[in-house]
């Protein structure tokens, strides 16, 4: 179908996700927490929730909002991610998310959807904010409105305040897509093909959960309390079993941060980074 550029405003209705310790805990594995960072995977520790869980209750909200704008969904990728939490994730709880689609901007070759949402908890609280970026690489020169210029984020002429550099597995997509991001992109070698890559790519959620862990114990010491934010900008696919390596530097309640994989040393998956810390 045609992309639908008048959507522009649509909101859903109000979509509840309700989750529990093994949700919590499976959104740290396909984020690849290890057995050191045992108060995230284990009940009789809480468990702790990573702050960039946020973007699990939106996956239904998202899901609907793709259908409003519809467009050809063989060329959807993930361009940027933002989150905003006001509230820390409880292990169990039920979340009830709006989203909105915020604006579309025609890119020429591309279409860019902005997809906001706002996540509240049974007393009416709002928990978290998201922003997502869904471009189009089918559906462009409609002769809209073209995007503002982003925000910029570049690091510092010094050594990174810190490195961290984790592996991803083979399956590690087929472990993250259980949390409710089943695109099959992730998981079909065939339709990685007709997408225009070698096979299967990682989520770009996956990649930034990476990220958000190596902000979490590097520069808030493993506290999800201090972390208020996190926005990326995706630029390459990372292969699962690709290794992810992530750089930070920290300044004044702000880290800018990056990221390339071993395998491919020359070019960054993400870039134009940070987060806000407490």
């Amino acid at each position: 179908m045609a992309l639908n550029p008048d959507c522009v405003g649509h909101e859903t209705a109000e979509l509840v996700h309700s989750y529990d310790e093994n949700g919590v805990i499976l959104y740290a594995l396909g984020c690849g927490a290890k057995r050191e960072e045992l108060d995230f995977l284990y009940e009789g520790l809480g468990p702790k929730v990573l702050p960039t869980y946020a973007v699990v209750p939106t996956f239904q909200v998202v899901g609907a909002l793709l259908n409003v704008v519809d467009g050809n969904l063989l060329g959807v990728v993930h361009g940027a991610q933002g989150i905003r939490l006001h509230k820390p994730f409880t292990p169990r709880a039920e979340l009830k998310t709006v989203g909105k689609v915020a604006a579309i901007y025609d890119l020429k070759r591309m279409a860019q959807a902005i997809f906001t949402s706002e996540t509240r908890d049974a007393d009416g609280d709002l928990v978290c904010e998201t922003e997502w970026s869904i471009l189009y690489r089918f559906d462009g020169g409609f002769d809209g409105e073209r995007p503002p210029k982003s925000p910029k984020a570049r690091p510092p002429e010094r050594e990174p305040d810190f490195v961290v550099e984790e592996a991803t597995s083979p399956e590690q997509a087929l472990l993250y897509r259980l949390n409710g991001d089943r695109n099959p992109l992730h998981a079909d070698p065939a339709i990685g093909k007709q997408a225009g890559f070698d096979g299967p790519i990682l989520h770009g959620l996956c990649t930034y959960g990476y990220m958000g862990r190596a902000i979490l114990h590097q520069a808030c010491g493993g506290d999800p309390n201090r972390f208020r934010g996190f926005n990326a900008q995706f630029r390459k696919p990372v292969f699962p079993g690709e290794t992810i390596i992530t750089e930070g530097w920290v300044e004044d309640g702000k880290v800018i941060v990056r990221a390339s994989t071993k395998e491919r040393p020359e070019e960054y998956v993400v870039a134009n980074s940070w987060a806000d810390i407490d």
